[in-house]
């Protein structure tokens, strides 16, 4: 698709999206076999872990007009995925994108290139993760596309996606299984509470093969 944008599906239960923020990425990696999830990427704000519903945009390296046009389809939750096709060399978001995303209340930004104005955004408790910083703009010509299948870091995630992410990365999977998966998480996170008590009580003595 060229300069076209797609419609994503319907929307997923607020409150399951919500629970994957307590998840962390690594857990959720585990119960996805271990196979989806963004290479290289990292956060670029205070630390607080995202959960919210992907709004995607394809951009040409260095340009960044079709993140503006995706600023104005922004509803509450969403997280803003950007493929940018890892290129580094210019900065596609920044302090002005990042604060309007904000206030229009998205739930992050995914960048698969590089951002700038990275002491304010470190600062910033608004989720903001991406492959690099630097100090030169984009150009704003196109093309691009919104609410198609991008690719992340290697990773695809589609339109309506629920994405997760925290210090060690992001991760995207499909609504329809967030509900077994969150569950399996769960089950994850307790049987590792169990291994760390009994390791801090002096009684484990067996392998943890997960």
């Amino acid at each position: 698709m060229g300069q076209g944008q797609a419609q994503p599906g319907a929307p997923t239960d607020a409150a399951i999206v919500a629970a994957f923020k307590s998840v962390s990425t690594a857990v959720i990696s585990d119960n996805l076999q271990r196979l989806p999830g963004a290479v290289g990427l990292r956060p670029f704000h205070a630390g607080a872990p995202m959960a919210g519903i992907a709004l995607t945009v394809n951009t040409a390296p260095g340009d960044n007009l079709f993140i503006h046009r995706a600023l104005d389809l922004i509803k509450p939750g969403d997280v803003l995925v950007v493929n940018g096709g890892g290129d580094e060399t210019r900065a596609l978001v920044g302090e002005i994108i990042a604060a309007i995303a904000q206030q229009r209340g998205a739930a992050g930004i995914v960048v698969d290139g590089a951002i700038r104005d990275s002491g304010v955004l470190m600062k910033s408790d608004f989720p903001v993760f991406a492959r690099a910083a630097n100090h030169r703009g984009p150009y704003k010509n196109g093309p691009g596309a919104i609410n198609v299948p991008v690719s992340i870091g290697g990773m695809i995630v589609a339109p309506g996606d629920i994405v997760v992410a925290d210090a060690d990365g992001v991760v995207a999977f499909a609504p329809a299984v967030a509900s077994e998966l969150l569950q399996a998480a769960r089950t994850q996170e307790q049987r590792e509470a169990e291994i760390l008590a009994s390791i801090r009580a002096g009684r484990y003595a067996g392998a943890y093969a997960k």
